[in-house]
């Protein structure tokens, strides 16, 4: 009976599908808040690296030969051999890096998540079929592969807080005068009705406006709720997404109001480089009064560029990033594939597309004509410096953080391989640079532009810049 439930809890902890981590990732996303949100993504990331370096190169690599399938007890043989040698243990390799990815973005989740990691390392390493060795090693391979991706991807306990600049805004304790304006459809959170629930109870005297596309479009909604709260003297505020707090931004200028920003969405960049982590912190922030401004990033159609007798369109703007090239691509592939598998594995899925099927695009920035499978432009310089910016450290610093992917032969590999060697500064296929303005034209017809995570079509030629200090944002004082 003990070598039976031994051999069990070894089949169960075995996760040769890593479905026992990825059910242990998706508790963490729904439950454990914007942190849980992180550590989850991080870990999941950590265990993919370090399933497909073991898998692909490791195990192949050392070519070790698994014990017969006879020599083991009964009850504890597989019912196939494998494939793959034992050296170095995949399961091991894949459960530390899960733990080990976790505990770098949240410690209190990885000391969660560590119990079960040592369980499946022990169970490993007192079967018949591997030595203590092949574990050792597996989990070590597992705590770089958390490594490597936070090499890549830094996480939030790296960065200093962002500088940004205080400015006197309303303080309104009871809420009077603050119209909210909540996108149910924004991101995937069960906790749906939470936010509204916690907005009434700390600003009671707060209007809510609950959007439903029966209403009309969002931005037309937006600009009723502005030009009231402008009306009242008081506060524009928003519960959403990237997207949906980015619609807010032109009503908000126009009226000259201040926004409240409450995360509602899937990822909440801005909200997260403004310091509000939570529902509660923004409503703080409101009753206090304490307020900063912030840049907005402005896309602006060009006149005499471009076919002869377009009208240039009303400009648009952007409080995080724009980009051309594959981001779009990417961007439509997770809006279409989220709704069915969920946020990150539908980026991961449309990552592998990009690198599949992308082609470089051309157009002429800054007067040089260029070859590109990237074009990011960040408003406000990034902490990080590879391909996946992580937080700015001033939301009013004039800047424009602009990093180019060129095109040319095996610029995909050599990218991504400089990224995973985190040399990316010292390859040809990256450049960046952080100028105030960007100037960009000859692109093709049809060719689509995102920002704050929306796609649409982008004009021929178009000005990238900034209107500094532009925008009055609640968030919470500093600690």
């Amino acid at each position: 009976m003990k070598d039976l439930l031994r051999h069990r809890a070894q089949r169960l902890l075995g996760a040769d599908h890593r479905l026992l981590f990825c059910g242990i990732a998706a508790g963490m996303w729904a439950f454990g808040g914007a942190r849980g949100r992180r550590a989850a993504v991080r870990g999941v990331s950590s265990m993919a690296l370090a399933s497909t370096t073991v898998n692909a190169l490791g195990k192949h690599t050392v070519g070790q030969s698994r014990p017969a399938k006879d020599a083991a007890p009964l009850l504890r043989r597989l019912p196939r051999k494998p494939l793959t040698g034992p050296y170095p243990s995949g399961p091991t390799a894949s459960a530390a890096a899960f733990a080990a990815g976790a505990a770098l973005e949240s410690p209190g989740w990885g000391a969660t998540v560590a119990p079960l990691t040592a369980t499946l390392a022990y169970a490993e390493s007192r079967g018949d079929a591997r030595a203590p060795r092949d574990v050792l090693v597996g989990a070590a391979l597992g705590v770089v592969a958390a490594y490597a991706v936070r090499g890549m991807v830094p996480t939030r306990a790296q960065l200093p807080p962002p500088a940004r600049p205080r400015v006197d805004a309303p303080a309104l304790p009871e809420g009077e005068g603050l119209v909210v304006v909540v996108n149910p459809s924004s991101g995937a959170q069960p906790q749906l009705a939470d936010p509204v629930r916690q907005l009434k109870t700390a600003l009671p005297r707060a209007e809510v406006v609950l959007y439903e596309e029966e209403a009309g479009a969002l931005p037309k909604v937006l600009e009723e709720a502005a030009r009231e709260a402008a009306r009242r003297g008081g506060v524009l505020g928003v519960c959403g997404g990237d997207g949906t707090v980015n619609a807010a931004v032109t009503p908000a200028l126009r009226f000259k109001v201040p926004l409240m920003v409450l995360p509602g969405g899937t990822f909440n960049h801005f909200a997260a480089d403004l310091g509000v982590d939570t529902v509660a912190e923004a409503c703080a922030a409101v009753a206090e009064g304490s307020a900063v401004r912030a840049d907005v990033g402005r896309i602006k159609p060009l006149a005499g560029i471009g076919p002869a007798g377009r009208t240039p369109s009303e400009p648009s703007y952007f409080l995080n990033t724009f980009s051309l090239g594959s981001y779009p691509d990417l961007v439509r592939s997770r809006e279409h594939w989220s709704p069915k598998i969920g946020g990150p594995p539908a980026t991961l899925l449309g990552v592998a597309q990009i690198l599949r099927t992308g082609r470089p695009l051309r157009a002429v920035v800054n007067g040089r004509a260029r070859s590109i499978w990237l074009l990011f432009a960040g408003n406000g310089a990034y902490r990080s410096v590879g391909l996946a910016p992580v937080r700015r450290h001033d939301l009013a610093d004039g800047l424009l953080d602009v990093r180019i992917a060129h095109g040319g032969r095996f610029a995909r590999s050599r990218l991504l391989a400089a990224a995973l060697a985190g040399q990316l500064t010292r390859t040809r296929v990256y450049a960046s640079a952080r100028p105030q303005r960007l100037v960009i034209s000859g692109l093709p017809e049809g060719t689509q532009m995102a920002y704050d995570g929306e796609v649409a079509d982008a004009p021929t030629a178009l000005l990238i810049d900034k209107l500094p200090e532009a925008l009055t944002v609640y968030r919470p004082t500093a600690d």
